[in-house]
């Protein structure tokens, strides 16, 4: 039986998809919420409901689990989620329960950066999580991807909105930043290795696609999939992150939220090879993978989206 967190997420959606199509046996822990999970139809799932601090429920749903696989946390919400609560105390209390509860494997989705000692709020939950995650006495993964991207995703589809809505689209500084953007499929194939294999326990491991460009190139990419022009404005660091808490407080399912900043303050990158050397395969190429992004009318999804928020 495998134990999935954050199973309605970009992630957790298509990872449940894949696992059940191999046959897994596959539990999703939701948190407590007046709303009907977005959970993929069709699929057979046990679902248990609790907090990731409730070490009686927790523990309930990690009877008869052999794998977790730890993709839940606060960051999509912004400001109005709690990262202290979800993404540290949270993984705290799972990765604990896990190794009490004799779990042979952990797998957790960090990202690229995470670091105790960071800067930036995120990557220091991050880093805290995965210490966490390796002080419980656990056999443990960590991935640590670059950002992701597919159908669905939060990160080229804010883009394309953005694009849309906007007459003007704003840069960090120059947008020289370099990004590895990783197809959501390349994470998900590498999270099915993880899981057949023990020769990555107790390690961690930097993940990303096979390229990494400069932000304002990737912009133009996207400016090109969906047929939109627009004139690229540079603001200092100090300037854009005010501009995305002021953005992500009034629209916050239309924009990335404002932990993007977070991201774009300097290069996220790994070594190209890294997927190749530790999975055996190649990862996608960004520019050929972007048809999710084709044949839409993203003016209407931004309006859409500032309607809903409204």
């Amino acid at each position: 039986m495998i134990l999935i967190t954050g199973g309605t997420g970009f992630i957790g959606q298509s990872l449940l998809r894949q696992l059940t199509a191999n046959g897994y046996a596959i539990r999703t822990l939701l948190k407590p919420s007046p709303k009907s999970p977005t959970l993929p139809k069709g699929i057979p799932i046990e679902v248990a409901v609790a907090s990731l601090t409730d070490e009686r429920s927790v523990r309930a749903a990690l009877k008869g689990v052999d794998t977790v696989i730890h993709l839940a946390s606060a960051e999509r919400q912004g400001a109005r989620g709690d990262i202290v609560q979800t993404d540290s105390l949270g993984t705290k209390n799972l990765a604990s329960l896990s190794a009490e509860m004799k779990v042979k494997k952990f797998i957790y989705i960090s990202h690229l950066g995470a670091d105790r000692a960071s800067y930036y709020p995120i990557l220091k939950m991050k880093g805290i999580a995965e210490d966490h995650i390796r002080k419980s006495g656990v056999p443990f993964t960590i991935i640590r991807s670059a950002i992701l991207y597919g159908p669905g995703d939060h990160f080229t589809t804010s883009i394309a909105k953005l694009l849309a809505i906007f007459p003007l689209f704003f840069l960090p500084k120059n947008g020289e930043n370099l990004l590895q953007p990783l197809h959501i499929d390349d994470l998900i194939m590498a999270m099915m290795w993880t899981i057949q294999s023990d020769d990555l326990i107790d390690k961690t491991i930097d993940i990303g696609g096979a390229e990494f460009f400069p932000y304002k190139q990737i912009a133009e990419t996207i400016e090109d999939a969906i047929g939109i022009d627009r004139r690229m404005i540079p603001l200092s660091l100090s300037v854009f992150r005010t501009l995305y808490v002021f953005l992500d407080s009034i629209f916050p399912t239309l924009f990335l939220s404002s932990y993007w900043v977070d991201y774009l303050s300097y290069n996220r990158t790994c070594p190209v090879d890294s997927i190749p050397r530790n999975f055996g395969f190649l990862p996608a190429r960004f520019s050929y993978n972007l048809d999710h992004l084709r044949n839409i009318n993203w003016k209407k999804e931004s309006r859409r989206s500032l309607f809903k928020n409204n």
